[in-house]
């Protein structure tokens, strides 16, 4: 019988599974919402959706909601003169208290345009949340292909992102992929990471 999974909340225990989760994406077009993605459960049940480009009426923002609507994360892209200096970009994802107020809890860092490649990780770190120690995550694969993957800072899996080979015969565009992530990871946190990917990568989110 396999042991509990180790929980690691970072925006709520709430999405912690203790058994591997797989979901599925499916992208919408940009009239919906300023476009993004719908994420389900195996019973077709919505779980997360990505509201994109638009919405919030400023570039750079993605706002990441739970199955009845709300709003679980504002993903926003820094900006100012440093930003513009540095050759990285910095994505902060912030989640909000009961009072409506927003609390940092992961920076993502975002490769220079010029390195966008195969090979360029995408680092990501998270706020310590209560006593535990800050984490630090990269990015392993490319996105666009929906073959990559979230690993932790000694190497484990934390999810991966790919196609059923049946969906990938039937669509080259591939708007339909699937997550799978692994027992006690934040799956709310998971999908923030890959909003943020997606933007990045001119996908469903972006204007």
């Amino acid at each position: 019988m396999a042991g509990k999974a180790n929980t690691m909340p970072v925006i709520s225990k709430l999405y912690c599974s203790s058994s591997q989760v797989v979901l599925a994406v499916r992208r919408r077009p940009h009239v919906v919402n300023g476009g993004g993605f719908v994420v389900t459960d195996c019973s077709q049940m919505v779980v997360f959706r990505v509201d994109g480009c638009g919405v919030l009426g400023t570039k750079g923002e993605l706002v990441l909601r739970d199955g009845n609507g709300d709003a679980l994360l504002l993903i926003r892209r820094k900006g100012g003169m440093v930003e513009a200096l540095s050759m990285h970009k910095k994505w902060k994802g912030y989640s909000f208290d009961y009072e409506g107020s927003q609390k940092l809890v992961f920076t993502l860092k975002e490769p220079a345009r010029s390195c966008l490649s195969n090979n360029n990780a995408i680092r990501i770190s998270t706020e310590p949340k209560s006593s535990s120690k800050q984490c630090e995550y990269e990015i392993n694969g490319y996105f666009p292909d929906r073959k990559c993957s979230i690993i932790d800072s000694t190497g484990n899996l934390v999810a991966q992102v790919g196609v059923k080979k049946e969906v990938e015969e039937l669509m080259a565009s591939k708007d339909v992929y699937q997550v799978v992530v692994k027992p006690g990871i934040d799956q709310a946190f998971v999908f923030g990471v890959i909003a943020v990917l997606d933007y990045i990568y001119g996908e469903s989110t972006r204007c």
